[in-house]
């Protein structure tokens, strides 16, 4: 299904949190193993940059995942600090909603796996990476170019704050910290 370029950039313009599933959005979906067991996972950098700019143009960025150590490593990292480990990513959304005080179509859900599908259709804006699974991208408003764990959220954010007129002051501001 070809999604309305338009209408996704209205639906932007409302965002006021952007909630990502983890596991085939902010990563590709592979999970490594060594020889003594231990479990790795890929992060691209662009990603924690599109996390920040969100952030620092004031829109919530939430993860909601299954428990991962590996997963609340890298929200410290950038600086994430709404992280939701449960099954029941609706009632978590709910509690979040209800927490920030926003309406449901002022939230964008990013997922790309049949499981967020029930969350893609209740926001106002839902998103699929490349990689996301052909009923996901059907339910979507937009697909990005870009895949998971491939810098889609950099990609996503830069939308967002395009459509809010916030990206250039956003550069002007980056472009500028620490070379004064």
């Amino acid at each position: 299904m070809a999604y309305d370029f338009m209408d996704a950039i209205e639906r932007a313009k409302r965002v006021q949190a952007v909630v990502l599933d983890v596991h085939g959005v902010l990563t590709s979906g592979t999970v490594l193993f060594n020889e003594a067991g231990e479990k790795f996972q890929a992060f691209h950098h662009d990603d924690g940059f599109g996390a920040n700019a969100l952030m620092m143009s004031k829109i919530e960025v939430a993860l909601m995942t299954r428990k991962s150590k590996i997963v609340l490593a890298r929200a410290e990292e950038i600086g994430i600090k709404r992280v939701y480990m449960a099954k029941d990513k609706w009632t978590k959304m709910q509690e979040l909603i209800a927490e920030l005080g926003i309406d449901l179509e002022e939230v964008c859900y990013v997922g790309d796996e049949i499981i967020d599908i029930g969350a893609m259709r209740r926001v106002g804006f839902a998103v699929s990476p490349a990689n996301g699974a052909p009923e996901v991208k059907d339910v979507a408003h937009l697909v990005t170019r870009r895949a998971g764990g491939q810098g889609m959220l950099r990609e996503l954010a830069e939308f967002i704050l395009r459509a809010q007129g916030r990206w250039q002051p956003l550069v002007d501001k980056v472009s500028n910290m620490g070379w004064g």
